[in-house]
C-alpha cells in the first residue's frame, strides 16, 4: 500500500478550497436562488424544531417586496428610502452596511400606494456585479464589490404595468436580460452585462409580474418567459422567438408565477388558469410545445411552486398548500389550512419552507402521502411579501421596512 503524504501547505491549501465550495454552495445570488428553482443547498434541519427563531441582527433597510440576495458573505439589498430607490450591500455577518447606491425614485400611485411603495424585483448578482429594475423600470448595474455604477437604463418610455415593475432581471453568459415597458407595448432586452450595450430585443406584448428563466433544448439555452397573454421560448443568440403558447389570465387576473422548468418541460400556473405542463421539443429547424397534462382545479396565485422528488408543491390560489404529481398532473393532497395569496416555496433538501404574508415560517416535510407540518414560527408582526433567503442556519427575512437576521442551532 502506498503512502500519501500532504505538506502543511498543501492541507491549508486544501481546507480553503473547501470551505470555499461550501460557502459557494450557500450563495443564494438572484430570484429563486442559483438555478432560479427554489432549490436550497448546506441547510440542515434541527432534530426538534424551536418554538422561535434566534434573532442575530435586524436592521431597517427601507421599504419594498424585493427578496435579498446573498453572494459570499455579502448581502444586497434592494429598498425605498423617502423619495430615492437605494441598493445596499450588507456584512452578511453582522449586518452592517459595506455601501449604498441610490437614484431618485418615481412617485408610486393607485392600490399599490399604501402598502407596495418599494421595489418589487430581486437583484441579480453575477460576474462580479449585481443588476437591480425598479419600480418604475430603471434598470441599474453597479460593481459588486465597491458598488461604482457601471451603467444604467432610464425609462425613456415611461412605461410600466399596472402594479408597477414586478419581474427580476437574470444574468446569463455575460448578457442581463430583463423584461420592460408596459401593457401592450412591451420588449424583453439583452444588454451586454460589462458595458450595457444592447446585444437583441424581443418585441411582444407587454410583460407581466413573473420572471423568466432558462431551459435547455437540444443542447442549447433559451430563455422562457411569460408575457401578458404567451409564454414564450426566446433564443439567447439573437432574441428570436422559438415557440410560442397562449397564456392569458382569467377573470381579471395577471401572470405572476415563474414558469418552472423540468428538464424540457416548463410547468405553467396562475390565477384562474389551473397548471399545465408543456413539453418543447426540437422537430427539424423548429422548437415544438406539446401540453403534456392539465390540471384546472388547482394553480397558484403570486407565488411559484418548487419541484422536489418528481412531485410539485406549492400554495394554491385558494390559499392552501398542496402537492401534486410532476409527471402526471395528479392533485396529490390539499391542506386544510387557510393561509394567504403570497407564499413561494423553497425547497431546503430534508424540508420544505413558505413564508405566507400572515408572517407565518412555515416548515413540512415533502411527501406525497399526506401534509405532515413540522413547525409553524411567527418571525414578525407585520405583513411579510418577500421570499425567505435560507443559506446553511441562517434564514433571512425582509418585511415591510426591516431586514432581520435568524438562526437555528
Amino acid at each position: 500500500m502506498k503512502k500519501v503524504c500532504l505538506s502543511i501547505g498543501s492541507l491549508v491549501v486544501i481546507l480553503l478550497l473547501t470551505s470555499v465550495i461550501h460557502a459557494s454552495a450557500q450563495d443564494y445570488p438572484q430570484w429563486r436562488g442559483v438555478n432560479r428553482d427554489g432549490n436550497v443547498t448546506g441547510f440542515k434541519a434541527p432534530a426538534v424544531w424551536p418554538k422561535e427563531l434566534k434573532q442575530e441582527w435586524k436592521i431597517t433597510v427601507g421599504l419594498g417586496d424585493a427578496a435579498p440576495v446573498l453572494m459570499g458573505k455579502k448581502l444586497y439589498s434592494f429598498t425605498r428610502q423617502g423619495t430615492d430607490e437605494v441598493l445596499v450591500c450588507l456584512d452578511a455577518l453582522t449586518g452592517k452596511e459595506i455601501w449604498q447606491n441610490k437614484y431618485a425614485a418615481c412617485m408610486v400611485t393607485g392600490p399599490s400606494a399604501s402598502a407596495h411603495q418599494g421595489p418589487r424585483s430581486t437583484p441579480t448578482v453575477a460576474d462580479g456585479k449585481v443588476v437591480t429594475l425598479g419600480v418604475c423600470g430603471v434598470l441599474s448595474c453597479l460593481d459588486a464589490s465597491s458598488g461604482k455604477l457601471l451603467w444604467r437604463k432610464e425609462n425613456t418610455t415611461n412605461l410600466f404595468p399596472a402594479f408597477y415593475t414586478a419581474t427580476s432581471t437574470i444574468i446569463v453568459d455575460g448578457l442581463c436580460i430583463a423584461q420592460l415597458g408596459g401593457k401592450d407595448n412591451g420588449t424583453t432586452m439583452a444588454f451586454d452585462l460589462a458595458t450595457g450595450t444592447e446585444k437583441w430585443k424581443y418585441t411582444g406584448d407587454g410583460p407581466t409580474y413573473s420572471s423568466p428563466v432558462i431551459m435547455t433544448v437540444d443542447g442549447k439555452k433559451q430563455l422562457v418567459a411569460f408575457t401578458e397573454k404567451s409564454l414564450v421560448g426566446i433564443s439567447m443568440v439573437d432574441g428570436k422567438q422559438l415557440w410560442k403558447v397562449d397564456a392569458l389570465a382569467q377573470n381579471r387576473f395577471y401572470n405572476s408565477a415563474t414558469p418552472v422548468i423540468d428538464g424540457q418541460t416548463v410547468i405553467v400556473t396562475g390565477q384562474g388558469t389551473g397548471t399545465k405542463a408543456i413539453k418543447i421539443e426540437k422537430q427539424g429547424n423548429e422548437y415544438v410545445p406539446k401540453e403534456l397534462w392539465n390540471n384546472p382545479d388547482l394553480g397558484t396565485k403570486y407565488n411559484t411552486p418548487v419541484i422536489k422528488d418528481g412531485f410539485l408543491y406549492g400554495l394554491s390560489n385558494g390559499r392552501k398548500l398542496y402537492c401534486m404529481d410532476a409527471a402526471k398532473g395528479l392533485t396529490m393532497w390539499t391542506d386544510t389550512t387557510m393561509n394567504s395569496d403570497f407564499g413561494s416555496l423553497i425547497n431546503c433538501g430534508s424540508v420544505l419552507m413558505t413564508l405566507p404574508s400572515n408572517s407565518n415560517l412555515i416548515v413540512f416535510k415533502p411527501s406525497e402521502k399526506a401534509y405532515t407540518q413540522l413547525t409553524k414560527i411567527k418571525v414578525s408582526d407585520k405583513p411579510v411579501f418577500t421570499t425567505p433567503l435560507v443559506a446553511g442556519n441562517q434564514i433571512f427575512i425582509k418585511e415591510a421596512e426591516t431586514l432581520t437576521l435568524y438562526k437555528l442551532d
